[in-house]
């Protein structure tokens, strides 16, 4: 099947893995087509903007049913994105009704309608809602990565930071990290690892559902983290934005029963990590808007 992958799954995986990237993107149409032949499905679309860890497609099953087909590259990790989908059987998120060879068959949702659809209080209010039905045990001898684990990767990418301009930016972030892993784990619930409202679906099984998890385990307040920056464009064109963002952290943290003070440290350091890599892929605006973010908290 011939197609040109989304512009947003490029520039994802590009500023991510580099030529990895760029070599499996060169694939992705015998990978898609060799997906589809083996499980004996119809394509109707391509979903643009789509996702950006993998390739999103609508498809029919042979009687007919309509599911989504999801082609995600192996650095990926898709056997991890799988495992939790598995272990949460659908309360939450999508259902998966299998995968091979980095081919996720999914439960068909809407894919124009995202919480970001909503009006902004409601759309909280959902996401609040969506987040807390994922944090359960994780299953029992499982391989996912920590909290600690996956921060530790960026913090190291946050200290080779020459940019000195930034500096005021990165140590607070990494002090605010170092202090969060410093003591044991409080809890060690399964989270999505990238929750943010455009991650939660309408569906026709229930009114709302989460997708695309990078799944990792760990306190709760690092999954509500990138919440308080939801339309930070927004929130940064409003007078009231630098208010609104500290009480928008307090209400989240007193509806979800979290510590207001780690999910502050935990959003500070997501933003400003955010933000450098934004800056090094060139894109200056998101950058920037981030960091004016970082520097309410």
């Amino acid at each position: 099947m011939a197609f040109e992958p989304p512009r947003r799954l490029a520039r994802a995986l590009g500023e991510t893995y580099g030529e990895s990237a760029a070599e499996w993107l060169g694939r992705l149409p015998g990978l898609l087509g060799a997906a589809l032949a083996r499980r004996e499905l119809d394509v109707e679309r391509v979903v643009a903007p789509g996702g950006r860890s993998g390739l999103v497609v609508l498809v029919r099953r042979a009687g007919g049913s309509p599911a989504t087909l999801k082609i995600v590259p192996p650095f990926a990790a898709p056997a991890q994105e799988q495992a939790a989908l598995e272990h949460w059987k659908g309360a939450g998120a999508v259902e998966s009704f299998g995968a091979t060879d980095g081919a996720l068959l999914l439960e068909r949702l809407h894919p124009e309608m995202s919480l970001r659809s909503l009006p902004e209080a409601k759309a909280l209010l959902e996401a609040a809602g969506a987040v807390r039905r994922l944090w359960i045990e994780p299953p029992v001898g499982h391989h996912f990565e920590t909290v600690a684990e996956r921060t530790a990767r960026q913090a190291s990418a946050l200290r080779a930071v020459t940019d000195e301009t930034l500096e005021p930016f990165i140590s607070p972030a990494l002090a605010a990290r170092d202090a969060l892993c410093a003591g044991p784990p409080a809890e060690a619930s399964l989270l999505h690892g990238a929750f943010r409202q455009g991650k939660v679906l309408a569906g026709d099984r229930v009114p709302w559902l989460a997708v695309g998890p990078e799944p990792l385990v760990g306190e709760r307040a690092y999954d509500l983290a990138r919440l308080p920056r939801d339309r930070v464009e927004d929130q940064v064109a409003a007078a009231t934005g630098a208010s609104s963002a500290r009480r928008r952290v307090r209400r989240l943290a007193d509806s979800l029963d979290v510590d207001a003070e780690r999910l502050r440290g935990w959003t500070l350091f997501r933003a400003v990590e955010a933000a450098t890599r934004a800056l090094r892929a060139g894109r200056r605006q998101t950058g920037e808007l981030l960091l004016e973010f970082a520097g309410w908290l």
